[in-house]
C-alpha cells in the first residue's frame, strides 16, 4: 500500500490524499461503509459502487469468522470474490466485537476467550489467530488485534489494556512475517493506538505505534460513549504524534459533524454503522439537517426525499412515500434510507476533500456544521 498527501489546509490539520492498494485507489478523506457479514445491510454491491460511490468498505472479522467461516471464504478465494466486490476492503481485528461481549469473554495474555452470540460455543482469538482469519478473508488493510476498555475505565485497567495491545502487536507482525498472503496480493497491517481517556497513556501508545513504523495507523477506543470534546482532544493529541506521511484511521466515528471535526484534526479514514443503523430507524442525514422521516409532518410532503442528494433514491422518491413505507413496515423503507444516508456520507467526505484542495476547508466546516446538526 502507498499513501501520498496531495493537499493540506492552511488553517487546520486537514489533508487530502490518495491510498493505493492492490484493489484500487482511495481518495482521502474517506468514509468506509460497514459490511459486517459480507454485506452492507440493505444495499446491493452495484448500488454501493454506482450510486453511493463507496471506494472502500469494511468487513468484520468476528462476524465473518462465525459466519460463513474462514473455510468458505478461503474456498471462495477471499472476501472480494465471495461478495463480488473488486474495490479495496479493510477488516477490523475482532477486538471491538469481543470487547462488546463483556459478559461472555475472558482476557488473558494468550488472547480472548469468548462465547459466540449465535450459539454459545466457545472460541479463542489470539493475535496470531486474528491474523490468520484476516489472511483468509483477504482484505487489503487488516487491523492488529487489540484490547480496548470502555470510557470511563480505571487508570490501571487502561494501562494494562494498552500494554497488552502493544505486546499483541508484535505477535501480529511476527505471524504475518512467517505466513505469506494467500491470494497473490499484499495486505497492510495497521496497529491501533489505545490508552482510554488518559492523555499520558495515549501519548505513550501513539509514540509506540509511531515507532512501529507501519504503513498506516489507527486510533481505537473512542466513540464508546465519551463526550465529543474528549474524543476531539484525544484525536488531536494522537494525530500530533503519529507520522504525518502515513494515513490515520479513526475507528467507529461517527456523526457527520464528528467526521468533519476529526478531518480538521488530521484524520484520513472513518467507518461507522451509524448511517445504516439510523437509516433503518428512519433517521436521515442531509446537508440541511437531520430528518426523522417517521414524523407526521412528512406525511403529505411530496417533495423529493433530498433535493441536494446524490443518489437516485433522493430524486425518485418523496418524503411522504418513504414515511408511508416506514409506517407500513415495508422492507423497502430501510433500503431507500440506507442508500440515502451512505450516499450522503460519501458526498460529505468528497466535498470535504474538494474544500481541502481549494484551501477553504476550515471556514467551510465551521459554516456547515451548524446546518448538519439542525433537527428538521
Amino acid at each position: 500500500m502507498n499513501f501520498k498527501i496531495e493537499a493540506t489546509d492552511a488553517l487546520s490539520a486537514a489533508r487530502a490524499g490518495e491510498l493505493i492498494t492492490a484493489h484500487g485507489k482511495v481518495k482521502t478523506p474517506i468514509f468506509m461503509p460497514v459490511g459486517t457479514v459480507a454485506s452492507v445491510k440493505s444495499v446491493h454491491q452495484r448500488e454501493l459502487k454506482e450510486d453511493i460511490q463507496a471506494q472502500i468498505i469494511l468487513g468484520n472479522t468476528y462476524h465473518l469468522y462465525l459466519r460463513p467461516g474462514i473455510e468458505i471464504l478461503n474456498a471462495a478465494g477471499g472476501l472480494h470474490r465471495f461478495m463480488n466486490w473488486d474495490a479495496p476492503i479493510l477488516t477490523d481485528s475482532g477486538g471491538f466485537q469481543v470487547y462488546s461481549l463483556s459478559d461472555i469473554r475472558k482476557v488473558s495474555e494468550e488472547g480472548v476467550r469468548f462465547q459466540s452470540h449465535i450459539d454459545g460455543s466457545y472460541h479463542l482469538f489470539s493475535p496470531e489467530y486474528s491474523m490468520e482469519i484476516q489472511r483468509n478473508i483477504g482484505a487489503d488493510i487488516i487491523m492488529a488485534f487489540d484490547e480496548l476498555t470502555g470510557i470511563p475505565a480505571t487508570y490501571q485497567n487502561a494501562k494494562k489494556a494498552m500494554e497488552v495491545t502493544h505486546r499483541w502487536l508484535e505477535r501480529c507482525r511476527n505471524w504475518l512475517r512467517e505466513n505469506p498472503p494467500l491470494y497473490g496480493y499484499p495486505q497492510t497491517l495497521f496497529p491501533i493506538v489505545q490508552g482510554n481517556s488518559y492523555k499520558d497513556l495515549r501519548t505513550e501508545s501513539a509514540k509506540y505505534i509511531a515507532d512501529f513504523n507501519a504503513d498506516g495507523n489507527a486510533i481505537g477506543g473512542l466513540s464508546v460513549g465519551e463526550p465529543e470534546e474528549m474524543m476531539y482532544e484525544i484525536t488531536d493529541l494522537v494525530c500530533g504524534i503519529l507520522p504525518q506521511e502515513k494515513p490515520r484511521y479513526l475507528m467507529g466515528v461517527g456523526t457527520p459533524w464528528n467526521i468533519l471535526e476529526c478531518i480538521s484534526l488530521g484524520v484520513d479514514m472513518f467507518d461507522c454503522v451509524m448511517p445504516t443503523r439510523n437509516a433503518r430507524n428512519g433517521m436521515l442525514f442531509t446537508w440541511n439537517g437531520v430528518i426523522n422521516i417517521k414524523n407526521a409532518r412528512w406525511k403529505d410532503d411530496f417533495s423529493p426525499l433530498d433535493e441536494n442528494g446524490t443518489s437516485y433514491v433522493d430524486q425518485q422518491y418523496s418524503k411522504a412515500y418513504l414515511r408511508h413505507l416506514f409506517i407500513a413496515k415495508e422492507y423497502l423503507a430501510k433500503q431507500i434510507a440506507s442508500i440515502h444516508n451512505l450516499a450522503f456520507y460519501l458526498d460529505l467526505v468528497r466535498t470535504a476533500r474538494q474544500k481541502i484542495m481549494e484551501e477553504s476547508f476550515e471556514a467551510w466546516k465551521n459554516q456547515v456544521i451548524p446546518q448538519l446538526k439542525n433537527r428538521l
